[in-house]
Parts: structure tokens; sequence; C-alpha cells
């Protein structure tokens, strides 16, 4: 098989969607927390007092656009090894936000939506690991 045919199917693989949609999940929130910072923090399930703390908001949205930036790169030069990790890693994220959100007293929604995505992680990270592995054996063999 050729590299483009490989490419082609790592495309179709679920870890290579998975991972894309990370990266515009990530994308859209770095938007949001510019577009609407004090909706953006209540939806997140830590409303603030005041606009006065908006900047720490886009604090974190500047920290998303870098995730989707990093994870698009990884996507397109089809890493599924360095994807995986990314994923994996990405797990103190959402399990932060949850514990955090959590104590603050959010709703139990907005805590079990920050377990979801942790969730959502660990599929990403199961099934980037297959890509990987079966990428790491077409390359060796």
């Amino acid at each position: 098989m050729n590299d483009r045919q490989a490419g082609l199917r790592d495309m179709r693989t679920i870890g290579f969607w998975l991972a894309a949609a990370i990266a515009a999940l990530q994308g859209l929130n770095a938007v949001r927390t510019f577009a609407n910072p004090l909706g953006f923090a209540t939806y997140m399930g830590l409303p603030l007092a005041g606009a006065e703390a908006a900047a720490w908001v886009q604090v974190y949205g500047l920290r998303a656009g870098f995730i989707a930036v990093i994870t698009t790169i990884l996507l397109i030069r089809q890493d599924f090894a360095a994807l995986r990790w990314t994923a994996l890693a990405a797990l103190v994220m959402p399990l932060g936000d949850a514990w955090l959100t959590a104590h603050a007293g959010a709703p139990t929604a907005i805590v079990a939506r920050h377990l979801g995505i942790a969730a959502f992680l660990v599929a990403a990270w199961f099934f980037l690991s297959r890509a990987a592995t079966r990428q790491a054996a077409e390359r060796s063999a």
C-alpha cells in the first residue's frame, strides 16, 4: 500500500475523528472565551462575580487555542503515537475541572459534563493507541 492510501485509511480511523473533535472543540472554546467570557465561565461551572475577572477566562481560552493548534498539527502529521499521549495527558484538565466545579458548588450536570469529557478522552486514547500500534507495525514491515 502506498503512503497516500495509508494516509487516507488513517483518516478513517475512529481515533483520528475523536482527535479532530478535540481540536475543533478546543478551538471553539478558545473563540467562546473571547466572544463571551462571562457566559463561558458560567458554562464551565465557575461563574464570575464581575467583568473585571474576564481576562482569566481569556487566559484559559489562549491555552485551549494552543491545544487546538497542537492537536491539528499532530493530525496533519498523522502522528497517532503523539496524539494518544496527548489525549492521556489532557485528562488532567477535565478531571481538574470536575473537581474545581464540584468544590465550587456547581450543578451536578456541569460536574458530570466534565467527567464525560474525561471519558471521551479515555476513548480517544484507546482508539489512538490502536491506530498508533497499527501504524508502527506498518512502518516496520
